[in-house]
C-alpha cells in the first residue's frame, strides 16, 4: 500500500474516532426531553416547579448530557429504570446550573442498590487495633469514577428536598471536590472573589461545625460534616441547597461563598 495512503486511511480513523462521540452526544442533547421524563422530573425534584424556566430548560440539557455519558447499573437486585436514572440525574445536575464547567467528566458509572449496602471497612479499637468491620452506607463517592447510592434514600432526599439530608447532593459534591485532584474540601475555583474568601470561611465554619459537635450542641450543619473538610464541603452543599434560608440567617458567609461557587441562589425555589 502507498505510504501517504496509508497515513491518510490512518488520519481519517483518527478524526472518525475523535468526532462520532461528539456527533453522538450533540445529538443525544439536541433530542426533544421526553415527556415522560418530565412527569419524572415533576414527581420526584420536590423544588424543580419553582425553578424559573431557563432553569429548568438548562437541567434538562444536563440531565441529557449527563444520562448519555454514564452508565448506570442495578446491585443487591435492583432493576434499573427511566424513573432511577432521570431522579438521579436531576438532583446531580442540579450542583452544575449556571457553571461553565463539565458533566462530571471524570465520573463513568452510577451503581445503584435498592437500600443501605453493606461494605468492609477497617476499623480501629480503644486500643488501636485496626480490625476490618462491617458498615451499612447510603452512598459513597470514588475518585475512580463511580458513585455508589441506596435508591430508597434518593427518593427520599429529592421528594423531601428540606430536611438537609441529601445522599446524590451529598455524594457528588465529592465528585466536584476531586476534580481539583484531591478530595478536600477545595474544588476548583473560579473568580476572584471565591478564592479570596473560601479557605477562611470554610475553614473558620468547620472549626465552629467541630466545636458543636465535640459539645453536642444542636446545629444547622449536620455533625458529620465535622470528620474532615471533604465532609465539610459535602454536608455544606447539602444545607446550601436545601436549607438556604435558614443557611443565609444563621452562616451568611458561607452561604455566600456557596452561592459564588455554585452561582445560584436556592433560596427562591423553597418559596411556598
Amino acid at each position: 500500500m502507498n505510504y501517504w495512503l496509508f497515513v491518510g486511511l490512518v488520519l481519517t480513523a483518527v478524526v472518525v474516532a475523535l468526532l462520532v462521540p461528539v456527533y453522538r452526544l450533540r445529538k443525544a442533547v439536541q433530542t426533544p426531553f421526553p415527556d415522560a421524563w418530565v412527569a419524572i422530573v415533576e414527581g420526584n425534584i420536590a423544588v424543580y416547579k419553582n425553578l424559573p424556566t431557563p432553569l429548568r430548560l438548562q437541567l434538562r440539557k444536563l440531565i441529557k448530557q449527563f444520562l448519555h455519558q454514564k452508565h448506570f447499573s442495578g446491585a443487591g437486585g435492583l432493576t434499573i429504570t427511566d424513573e432511577i436514572r432521570v431522579t438521579i440525574a436531576a438532583e446531580a445536575c442540579m450542583l452544575l446550573l449556571n457553571r461553565r464547567t463539565g458533566v462530571y467528566p471524570s465520573l463513568k458509572y452510577i451503581i445503584v442498590y435498592p437500600t443501605a449496602f453493606i461494605v468492609d471497612r477497617p476499623q480501629g479499637g480503644a486500643d488501636g487495633i485496626v480490625s476490618e468491620g462491617r458498615k451499612g452506607l447510603l452512598g459513597e463517592s470514588w475518585s475512580n469514577g463511580k458513585v455508589i447510592l441506596a435508591w430508597d434514600n434518593v427518593l427520599h432526599g429529592s421528594t423531601n428536598f428540606v430536611d438537609g439530608q441529601n445522599v446524590v447532593l451529598h455524594e457528588f459534591a465529592h465528585q466536584l471536590d476531586s476534580e481539583s485532584g484531591n478530595t478536600n474540601g477545595a474544588p476548583i475555583l473560579v473568580g476572584k472573589n471565591c478564592l479570596r474568601t473560601w479557605a477562611g470561611t470554610l475553614s473558620s465554619e468547620f472549626e465552629v461545625l467541630q466545636e458543636d459537635a465535640w459539645l453536642g450542641k444542636k446545629s444547622l450543619l449536620d455533625h458529620y460534616g465535622a470528620t474532615n473538610p471533604a465532609e465539610f464541603f459535602a454536608v455544606s452543599t447539602e444545607t446550601f441547597f436545601e436549607k438556604p434560608v435558614q443557611m443565609a440567617k444563621y452562616h451568611a458567609e458561607l452561604f455566600e461563598v456557596l452561592k459564588c461557587y455554585y452561582r445560584v441562589d436556592p433560596r427562591a425555589w423553597h418559596k411556598v
